[in-house]
């Protein structure tokens, strides 16, 4: 490997405006005016098209008709995961078989997968979003883009590949796993930028450092992550361990896959929504009522531009909360996604994400972000063990102290206690895309 220390030069810079779209540069009345107008057609669109919505909107006595400002949306029935499974294979499509260009679908671990279509226009579309969210994260024409998103039905691959060509990049193919090879071909191949999930990033990493190589004398430049949460304490480990800048971008099959949302580089604040593309809601996973700006709840969207399959206030089940626009002041971002509301643990009545965990654990000197939550329930109660891993410089006395500050914090901060289990270094699993955290074995015991 001809991987060698040496410092890198200027990492990124944020996009000249001159290269920005049209829509990045309007107005938020413009913007909004042409919302109106996709929204108004996209609702009519599907009701006409779409069997399910017609017979939702009849349903709930409201009519495309009914739509005349943008305020409107919130009289429309939400769309959820349930209703995609139920017209499962191709029920949810608005256009003839042979309009569709592509089919993606979700892995369908907890039942049926779901299963989301592409005209050639919808492609198109897609790929110039994803362009549109690597140019905002500081992804520049012509850098070679290591591509570690997998491949096949899962949205994450094709996705990101065909938006980093459109952008003017040179693809490396790699898709997810064999880190080895990863290794080896980030060395050779000497990409600037690099396409995964953060939890695999910090896989190759801790690989590159167990080999001997320093990450921080990598090519790399800027790594754009999603698919899963992650937290600032990620961003500072990923940033200060590689010598790049790491930035979010955020997307879902169901609403069109990767490339919804990106972070600018020049802002690292949340990703911007491309709303001339999606409108966004927030609201109360509990009571549905639609929140504020600025208020957490469970992130909705509804598709402006989507040709084989509209989606009108889908409910995505991430929780965050919309936020003034930086990088696109006519647009706003997403803060960052806490969890999601059907993979919270309520631990003996209290509310409880992953990513809390991360972001306590990577305050303590000693421990490392590798971790798994075990719930049990041994006795009629709850249990919560957390099995972290102590890093390599970490003693097993220091180790035990930090275990100690671990669960005192996570009692300060999230209110219930737990165990601290403390692992051997590179001895719990590692991801090879998105990474399992919550084993649920209160079932089983």
């Amino acid at each position: 490997m001809n991987i060698t220390a040496g410092t890198k030069a200027r990492r990124s810079t944020p996009a000249d405006p001159a290269t920005l779209d049209p829509e990045e540069l309007m107005s938020r009345d413009e913007l909004e005016a042409l919302q109106l107008q996709r929204l108004q057609h996209t609702v009519a669109y599907a009701y006409e098209r779409v069997p399910m919505y017609r017979s939702k909107f009849d349903e709930a006595g409201v009519h495309p008709s009914d739509l005349k400002e943008l305020a409107d949306l919130a009289k429309f029935p939400y769309t959820d995961k349930e209703d995609l499974r139920r017209a499962y294979p191709f029920g949810m499509f608005a256009v003839p078989q042979q309009e569709v260009a592509r089919i993606h679908a979700s892995s369908g671990t907890t039942g049926r997968p779901t299963v989301v279509g592409y005209t050639k226009g919808d492609l198109r579309r897609w790929e110039d979003l994803f362009a549109r969210s690597l140019r905002a994260s500081g992804v520049k024409p012509g850098w070679k883009v290591h591509n570690a998103y997998g491949y096949g039905l899962f949205t994450g691959g094709l996705g990101a590949h065909y938006g980093a060509e459109k952008l003017g990049c040179t693809v490396i193919p790699m898709s997810g796993g064999q880190t080895e090879k990863q290794i080896q071909l980030i060395a050779d191949f000497e990409p600037d930028a690099i396409l995964c999930t953060p939890t695999y990033l910090l896989t190759i990493v801790d690989a590159m450092e167990h080999a001997g190589i320093d990450p921080s004398a990598t090519s790399l430049k800027v790594a754009v992550l999603g698919a899963e949460p992650w937290t600032e304490e990620m961003r500072r480990e990923l940033e200060s361990r590689l010598d790049i800048d790491a930035c979010d971008i955020y997307g879902l099959s169901e609403v069109m896959g990767p490339g919804v949302a990106g972070e600018c580089i020049d802002y690292k604040d949340g990703s911007t929504i491309w709303e001339d593309h999606f409108r966004p809601e927030i609201v109360d996973p509990v009571t549905n009522a639609v929140l504020a700006d600025g208020e957490s709840g469970e992130l909705v969207f509804t598709s402006l531009t989507k040709e084989a399959m509209p989606v009108i206030r889908y409910r995505t089940h991430d929780l965050t909360r919309l936020l003034p626009g930086t990088g696109r002041p006519n647009m706003r971002r997403i803060g960052r996604i806490t969890g999601r509301s059907d993979d919270m643990i309520i631990l003996r009545g209290v509310n409880l994400f992953p990513t809390q965990i991360e972001e306590i654990a990577l305050r303590i000197p000693g421990l490392s972000p590798h971790f798994q939550l075990e719930l049990t329930r041994p006795a009629r109660m709850d249990e919560l063990t957390v099995r972290i891993e102590r890093r390599e410089d970490c003693t097993p006395e220091t180790a035990a102290q930090a275990a100690k500050e671990l669960a005192a914090q996570i009692k300060i901060h999230v209110g219930s206690s737990c165990r601290i289990e403390i692992a051997e270094p590179g001895t719990l699993a590692r991801s090879s895309g998105k990474l399992r955290r919550i084993y649920d074995l209160r079932n089983q015991t």
